[in-house]
């Protein structure tokens, strides 16, 4: 099986995975790609555009590898904001979409304690582009895209 787990920056993704995925499991997830890609003493949310763009390709990669396997195994792939695309290609492969969402006010002000001020721009783009697509999202809704 496939799922796709979506929210915002700071939202619960990883740790929504991390409850529900075994040691067997396939997890796809940007941020620990960039830190396994990334030298000693690197920050823990490292925004490098060089390193990043190294990490995008390796996700891809992954992604389609772990596509060939879903049928043997889960597989858990974090996506903050997919694209119209590619929801309609996690749908052709029958995935489950989760979307992990503590509310705005608590996503904001996990930015401000542990990560980037950029990911404010993010999260707020997040918050936009959802209330087109699934205005009811609660944390940990399957939605059926």
């Amino acid at each position: 099986m496939l799922y796709v787990v979506t929210g915002p920056p700071a939202g619960g993704k990883t740790s929504w995975v991390e409850a529900h995925a075994r040691p067997a499991d396939i997890v796809i997830d940007l941020d620990r790609i960039t830190r396994a890609l990334a030298g000693p003493g690197a920050p823990q949310w490292n925004q490098d555009p060089v390193l990043l763009k190294v990490a995008h390709k390796a996700r891809y990669a992954a992604m389609y590898a772990a596509f060939e396997v879903r049928d043997q195994t889960d597989v858990y792939l974090i996506h903050t904001m997919p694209s119209t695309k590619s929801l309609a290609q996690y749908t052709r492969l029958d995935a489950k979409v989760v979307a992990v969402d503590p509310g705005r006010d608590i996503v904001m002000q996990r930015i401000e304690a542990m990560r980037d001020p950029e990911m404010r721009r993010v999260a707020t783009r997040w918050y936009s582009s959802r209330k087109k697509i699934a205005p009811a999202v609660r944390a940990g809704q399957t939605l059926d895209w």
